[in-house]
């Protein structure tokens, strides 16, 4: 029985002209979890403007071609003037809808931006796993979910929000969810992939050694004795895509791999480029990182590594990806034995299995 008949008969297709999604914190990876649940919303409403709340910082990846999202309303507190100039925005629009996807915490900044949007139906959590959520005063469709015991991925757990009010998306339209690029970023991948890797009879593997969290990041020495491993078994090109924090990582690698002549390419593009690139590649080794999301949702294969954090809960759904979890919390007790043996089922075009 619904608990909020009068609020779901003001939201039918028909009748919902604009939606606000609230999602203004930087956490790169927890936004593209996020986006199954944007589909959805898309699916139900494909006549209404959606517009997504973000900060300056999580919100790229999403920029360019993109058929989920109209318009993004950035959320910058750097200063009064930007703040102000944010708040005329948001009471500019007539909102029938606000979301609020928490999963993990719960921003008090996000639902007060959904209730001073001024939509009619907010919907959000109550609790989440008994962890009670402050602002769910500022809700009027929520419910309490329990996640953690059935070991519901975070992109599942978004869109049990949505579904609150009526969205969601079968198993075949969860697969088909993507993330889009203009002509343009095609173009400027394409001639990185001329202009480097000019012979087409080999693969390109690419390799993220960093993260943003110490304890995500497998040890320097297991990527360079997996690389020089897949290296000497199908000479392949290197790649390697990080960001600002991760350039000395990645060049200390390449230092040590050019020792032995292995050479690679680094790429030092925006996220929507190297996510790009990366769908070029046979294959992604990464730690867990943001970027492990947008190559997913980019089509790459990827395989994942995770120490402390649960692989179930974080790595990507896609049928080409797969994760190793570490038996231990210590992302370093994964073998280099363990990954090559992954990497090279891929490479050789076997089937693997979804988790190991």
């Amino acid at each position: 029985m619904n608990k909020f008949p009068n609020l779901m008969e003001s939201i039918s297709p028909g009748k919902v002209k604009n939606i606000l999604l609230v999602k203004q914190h930087n956490q790169f990876g927890d936004m593209l979890c996020t986006l199954p649940s944007f589909a959805a919303v898309r699916k139900k409403y494909p006549d209404a403007h959606i517009t997504l709340v973000c900060s300056p910082g999580n919100y790229e990846i999403l920029e360019g071609e993109n058929k989920y999202i109209d318009e993004f309303l950035i959320y910058d507190k750097s200063g009064l003037f930007k703040l102000i100039k944010f708040f005329i925005r948001l009471r500019g629009k007539n909102y029938d809808i606000s979301i609020v996807p928490s999963t993990v915490a719960f921003s008090r900044t996000s639902h007060i931006i959904g209730r001073l949007s001024g939509a009619k139906v907010r919907a959000g959590v109550k609790s989440a796993d008994g962890k009670g959520n402050k602002s769910e005063n500022l809700l009027n469709i929520k419910k309490d979910f329990k996640w953690e015991d059935n070991k519901i991925h975070q992109s599942e757990r978004f869109l049990d929000i949505v579904r609150q009010i009526g969205c969601d998306l079968t198993i075949e339209e969860k697969k088909d969810v993507r993330i889009e690029y203009t002509s343009e970023e095609k173009i400027l991948a394409d001639e990185f992939f001329r202009k480097y890797f000019t012979d087409k009879s080999r693969r390109v593997v690419s390799f993220q050694p960093g993260a943003g969290k110490v304890p995500n990041r497998w040890c320097p020495e297991k990527f360079e004795n997996l690389i020089e491993k897949l290296y000497k078994e199908f000479n392949i090109y290197i790649l390697f895509t990080p960001g600002p924090a991760d350039k000395d990582l990645a060049d200390h690698l390449s230092q040590r791999l050019n020792a032995k002549n292995i050479y690679s390419v680094t790429a030092q593009f925006n996220i929507r480029i190297v996510s790009l690139l990366l769908s070029g590649c046979s294959l992604y080794i990464t730690n867990d990182t943001g970027t492990m999301h947008s190559a997913a949702y980019s089509g790459a294969k990827v395989i994942s590594l995770f120490g402390p954090t649960n692989g179930w809960e974080w790595a990507p759904e896609k049928d080409s990806c797969i994760f190793i979890q570490s038996k231990s919390n210590d992302i370093n007790d994964i073998s280099v034995e363990e990954v090559y043996e992954k990497a090279e089922n891929i490479l050789k075009k076997k089937i693997t299995n979804k988790q190991t």
